[in-house]
């Protein structure tokens, strides 16, 4: 199984949803805030270096903002 996501405009994505279904793919809307949460969660695993910080100096950092 494979998918795809494609961001467009409500026309567009009305016309490609039916194609999907015709071609009898499963077709899932997905609101904009949904698709921010996937492609931070997404950008957070590309950068994800397996380093743990103490709680000491993410505190530190969090009170100098």
């Amino acid at each position: 199984m494979s998918t795809i996501m494609i961001k467009t405009d409500k026309q567009n994505s009305k016309i490609l949803s039916e194609l999907a279904k015709k071609l009898g793919a499963n077709v899932i809307d997905v609101k904009d805030e949904q698709f921010e949460d996937f492609m931070l969660g997404n950008l957070m695993d590309s950068i994800k270096t397996g380093k743990t910080v103490p709680k000491s100096i993410i505190l530190k950092k969090l009170k100098g903002k």
